[in-house]
């Protein structure tokens, strides 16, 4: 059975391939709901591909929680970036003295029998100001525990090595193989 993961972004396309090398890209305009509660917001996700296609789906959310702005901007990461930029939130963030962030992967998958199901990777770290030019999103700003790099200061290689997404698809990578037997 092909797997099929739902995304225009080719950033996390290419993230996920180097993880799961047999998955293939299904870019679907999808829309997405605003919540704080991010399993509702792949819920949502895979209710809407399944629409146009019965099995196999992956989607994903990856969201950024700060602990000085009390978990958000979360799933809302996008419009915060949108609004303000990596720099502002940065500089938002550095101006309320407390940098801790912690980065979380959260993929659906949408099995045969239409159950979903979920796979959550998380990594703490720190805000820093803008560094690099790799990756997309929010990898300028997001310095992992244990690193000295921003994600955009990564390879791809070192980037899935201590990834939220990388933990979130050997979760998933782990159910698929036992439930999918070759």
């Amino acid at each position: 059975m092909a797997l099929f993961f739902v995304t225009g972004n080719r950033g996390k396309l290419s993230e996920v391939q180097a993880i799961l090398p047999d998955v293939v890209q299904l870019d679907v305009d999808l829309p997405e709901i605003q919540d704080l509660d991010a399993r509702q917001i792949i819920r949502e996700k895979l209710s809407a591909a399944r629409s146009s296609m019965a099995t196999g789906l992956l989607v994903e959310d990856t969201s950024l929680y700060c602990r000085c702005l009390n978990g958000l901007p979360g799933p809302l990461i996008k419009w915060f970036l949108q609004a303000l930029g990596d720099e502002g939130l940065s500089d938002m963030i550095r101006r309320l003295g407390d940098d801790r962030a912690e980065a979380r992967t959260i993929i659906g998958y949408a099995d045969p029998g239409a159950n979903l199901h979920f796979f959550e990777g998380v990594i703490a770290g720190r805000i820093v100001p803008p560094r690099g030019d790799q990756g997309f999103g929010w990898d300028r700003i997001f310095q992992p525990d244990g690193w000295q790099r921003t994600f955009a200061e990564m390879s791809l290689t070192e980037k899935n090595a201590c990834s939220m997404r990388r933990l979130a698809l050997e979760e998933f990578r782990q159910f698929y193989t036992t439930s999918h037997p070759v």
